[in-house]
C-alpha cells in the first residue's frame, strides 16, 4: 500500500470494544480506572455503567493517519479532538476522516457502526518536511 502525505480521504480503522479489548487496552496503558473494568463500580457512576477507554477510540484516529499518510508524516501532525459520547462494550467503532480544504487539513472522527459521532477533531499537518 502506497502511503500519501496528501491524502484526501484516510484509511478507515475499525475496532470491536469488547470487555476483552478493553481489558487488554487497560493492561497496556495501566489504566485500571475502575469505569473501565468493573461493572459494579459503573453502575454507580453517571457514565450507568462501563466505557471503553477514550484513548483507545483515539488511537484509531491515529491509525488512521499512520496508514493514510506514513509514520514519518506523523511528526508533522497535531491533532485536536473532543471526546463527545462514552463507547459501551460490543460497540464497533471506525475512524477516519477526509481532508478539508477550510480547515487545511482532515476533518476526523470515530463512529459506530450506526453512524453515531464519539469522537471528532481535526488533524492539521506542518508543512515543512
Amino acid at each position: 500500500m502506497t502511503r500519501n502525505p496528501h491524502a484526501r480521504t484516510l484509511t478507515p480503522v475499525s475496532l470491536e470494544a469488547s470487555l476483552g479489548n478493553i481489558a487488554a487496552y487497560a493492561e497496556i496503558s495501566r489504566d485500571w480506572n475502575p469505569i473501565h473494568l468493573d461493572e459494579e463500580f459503573a453502575r454507580s457512576t453517571p457514565m450507568g455503567g462501563i466505557i471503553a477507554h477514550g484513548t483507545m477510540s483515539l488511537n484509531l484516529i491515529w491509525q488512521s493517519l499512520t496508514l493514510s499518510l506514513g509514520a514519518d508524516a506523523l511528526q508533522r501532525v497535531t491533532l485536536d479532538a473532543r471526546f463527545l459520547k462514552p463507547v459501551r462494550p460490543g460497540t464497533q467503532v471506525r475512524a477516519g476522516g477526509e481532508w478539508s480544504e477550510e480547515a487545511k487539513g482532515w476533518n476526523v472522527w470515530v463512529k459506530t457502526d450506526a453512524g453515531e459521532v464519539v469522537i471528532a477533531g481535526t488533524a492539521l499537518m506542518d508543512s515543512a518536511p
